[in-house]
């Protein structure tokens, strides 16, 4: 299968069928459609993800029909966790978010490469480590996760069996980081 990755555009349709696709998969993952505290970077795809240089939003695209079949987004940390007070801040630490894959593409190594991209692209803007949070009752996440080098920092053991996790980047010779970025959001083909 061939797919291509690219980096959300300001074009209207294309910021449309994101959203779509988002709130798609957030309704089969979670249950619920749009809640204002949790989804107001994807009613605000400009000012969260395409205006600030430092924050972006990849797609992953079927070659063949277009269709948006994965995403991943990357913005400096901007929570307000008490647990975290201090610790982390926009300039040095990056943030995951919005890591979906359509049911239908699993299990294609899709997911990897789109954080191994976020990888590259955080340690390119000068971060210097990676924030994420995840829950446990989603089919694979934590074990996905840990599989990319994140050790939980959190176990809140709260009703929506949060996880909080942190990556520290490695020191990569920035030559091998860029390449790798530029060869991973040209096409590729998935077998």
């Amino acid at each position: 299968m061939n797919f291509k990755i690219i980096q959300l555009s300001d074009n209207i349709c294309e910021k449309t069928r994101t959203q779509k696709f988002l709130f798609k998969q957030i309704k089969k993952e979670y249950g619920y459609g749009y809640v204002p505290e949790y989804h107001k970077d994807i009613i605000n795809l400009n000012e969260y993800y395409i205006n600030p240089r430092k924050n972006n939003l990849f797609l992953a695209k079927n070659s063949e029909n277009d269709e948006i079949i994965a995403t991943i987004a990357v913005r400096g940390y901007d929570k307000k966790f008490k647990e975290f007070e201090g610790l982390y801040n926009k300039e040095d630490t990056a943030s995951i978010w919005r890591l979906y894959v359509d049911e239908k593409y699993r299990r294609l190594g899709l997911a990897t490469k789109l954080f191994k991209l976020v990888e590259s692209f955080s340690y390119l803007n000068s971060y210097k480590e990676i924030y994420l949070h995840t829950h446990k009752n989603l089919n694979g996440g934590l074990n996905f996760w840990k599989k990319m080098g994140f050790e939980t920092t959190v176990d809140t053991n709260n009703d929506l069996q949060t996880v909080h996790m942190i990556k520290k980047l490695p020191k990569f010779k920035l030559n091998n980081v860029q390449s790798g970025y530029n060869l991973a959001i040209e096409s590729l083909t998935l077998f």
